[in-house]
C-alpha cells in the first residue's frame, strides 16, 4: 500500500492591497445588488490585515468626493462611490500611501 502525502497550506497574511478596482457608470441593477445608489463610479478595495481597510476608508475619504458605502475590518473590504474622477483620485491615493507610508504591497488599480 502506497503512502499519501498530505500537504497543510497556511495564509499567513501580509501586509497588501490585494485588489483596487474601479466600476465605472454601474447599471442600475448592479447598484441595486450591490446596495448603493446609482453612481457614476464604484470603488472597491481589499486589503491584509483587515485592519488596514480603516486605514484605507480615512484616506480615500479625504482623497475625493466620495461616499463609503461598505467597511469590514474583518475581511478587509471597503466600497465607496462617487463621480469616476473622485473614485480614481480616492482609489489612487489610499494605494499610493498604503505603499509609501505603511509598507503595504500595491495592487494594481484596474477598471471595468
Amino acid at each position: 500500500m502506497e503512502d499519501k502525502k498530505r500537504v497543510i497550506q497556511e495564509y499567513v497574511p501580509g501586509k497588501q492591497v490585494t485588489l483596487a478596482h474601479m466600476i465605472c457608470n454601474p447599471r442600475p441593477e448592479l447598484c441595486s445588488l450591490v446596495g448603493v445608489e446609482k453612481v457614476g463610479a464604484i470603488g472597491i478595495m481589499t486589503i491584509t490585515p483587515g485592519e488596514g481597510a480603516i486605514i484605507a476608508a480615512d484616506i480615500a475619504s479625504k482623497s475625493g468626493n466620495v461616499n463609503m458605502d461598505f467597511i469590514d475590518r474583518f475581511t478587509g473590504c471597503v466600497l465607496f462611490t462617487g463621480d469616476v474622477a473622485a473614485v480614481e483620485s480616492s482609489l489612487e491615493n489610499s494605494v499610493r500611501t498604503l505603499s509609501s507610508v505603511l509598507g503595504f504591497t500595491p495592487a494594481p488599480i484596474t477598471r471595468t
